[in-house]
């Protein structure tokens, strides 16, 4: 890593683990395999950001930690890769156990529980699906009734105010340390509640 860490992929620990590195690699990685309108890759630090923001408006009063759970969401990423759907399931079974080893060394790094309860994650891949339903709309061409079919109908009143955004990397990786931060400062947040659970 840049930050000169050194993560084993297949144990990696929670004390390998830099926001920093987070924000860089997913802010240079391009969602849609870069199949997307516009003059810079819509990146996965983009798309973390508009699911933190989206999951804010589906639990208005879930706590800091469970907002900071929804912007890492996508973490793993940094190192492993956005692989397409399809792709992940032609590569099987060993891919979500690499990213499931990833998500808990991250979740444990920031002070949340290594496995999220299944009702805040049941929101996050809601609140996904919802950015997925918007960027393919928006930016990756298609039709609201492909985006329906493959993501579902979303209401449309978590539409309102969201912003695809496309940003240069740089400026992309700055936005996520930004809300990283702010999340930890939250009442609520796992620096402010002790341990997370």
């Amino acid at each position: 890593m840049l930050s000169g860490r050194r993560l084993d992929l297949l144990d990696p620990s929670p004390l390998d683990v830099e926001i920093e590195d987070i924000a860089h690699g997913l802010a240079f990685l391009a969602r849609w395999n870069g199949q997307t309108e516009g003059e810079f890759p819509y990146s996965v630090a983009e798309h973390s950001l508009l699911v933190e923001q989206i999951f804010s408006m589906i639990s208005p009063q879930a706590p800091a930690r469970w907002r900071l759970a929804a912007l890492l969401h996508d973490a793993p990423e940094y190192v492993i890769g956005d692989m397409i759907s399809p792709v992940k399931a032609a590569v099987g079974v060993e891919y979500g156990n690499l990213d499931s080893r990833l998500t808990q060394a991250v979740h444990i790094r920031f002070g949340l529980p290594p496995v999220l309860p299944r009702s805040v994650k049941s929101q996050i891949k809601r609140a996904d699906r919802i950015s997925a339903w918007a960027e393919a709309t928006r930016i990756a061409g298609f039709s609201v009734e492909e985006a329906n079919r493959y993501f579902g109908t979303p209401r449309l009143d978590y539409l309102s105010g969201v912003e695809v955004r496309l940003r240069e990397p740089g400026e992309a990786k700055r936005e996520f340390l930004n809300r990283h931060a702010q999340l930890l400062e939250l009442p609520g947040s796992v620096a402010n509640a002790g341990a997370a659970g």
